[in-house]
């Protein structure tokens, strides 16, 4: 009685999978940024928005309706175009690194003003029907796209040394916390023992 062949990856599988990984790691790369930033950078808009002057223009964008809110939502997409096209001028000028440290400027700064303005206008764009349809299927088509890609063993590598990072970020924060807090204590207890020595 024979064995059954063990069947080993077929070249065209092979070949599909050498062509779709720089895709994928782009993808890893763009969901890992989106996963760092989107909360953190929203938090970070929050605590911009509640200066007195912006705070202002806040009320004014919850206020807005459906469309108004829909426009002011799409501006900042608008407004990144120029800054792309600066980055494109440095990048064909030979300054390769400055013209990509603007586009991740860019992109981390659009990402904090996005993440805040849908935030601020998420309920008066929910009461658009076809925005509200549009944005459920995107959801939905994106968790399935998410599926696949944190399945893949680049990405759970990467979300690893993410992790890594983070802990160590984390640790080193700590640390430095405690040396300040010890200085600031030293010197406190160096000037009560000046104040209260005798002239």
């Amino acid at each position: 009685m024979s064995t059954p062949r063990k069947k080993g990856i077929s070249p065209a599988k092979l070949l599909k999978r050498l062509l779709a990984a720089p895709f994928v790691l782009l993808a890893v790369v763009i969901i890992l940024i989106e996963d760092w930033l989107w909360d953190d950078l929203a938090r970070l808009a929050a605590a911009i928005g509640r200066l007195p002057v912006l705070h202002q223009i806040e009320i004014l964008i919850i206020k807005l309706p459906p469309y108004a809110a829909l426009v002011v939502f799409a501006v900042p997409s608008l407004l990144l175009v120029p800054v792309k096209l600066v980055a494109l001028y440095f990048i064909s000028h030979g300054h390769a690194i400055l013209g990509f440290l603007t586009v991740v400027g860019a992109k981390v700064a659009g990402t904090a003003l996005v993440a805040r303005l849908f935030t601020l206008t998420r309920p008066n764009l929910m009461r658009i029907g076809w925005f509200a349809w549009v944005y459920e299927r995107f959801i939905a088509f994106k968790a399935r796209v998410y599926e696949v890609i944190k399945s893949t063993a680049i990405y759970r590598a990467a979300h690893r040394q993410i992790l890594r990072l983070r802990a160590a970020f984390k640790l080193w924060k700590a640390r430095r916390k405690s040396i300040w807090r010890r200085r600031w204590d030293a010197a406190r207890k160096f000037s009560r023992r000046r104040k209260s020595a005798p002239e």
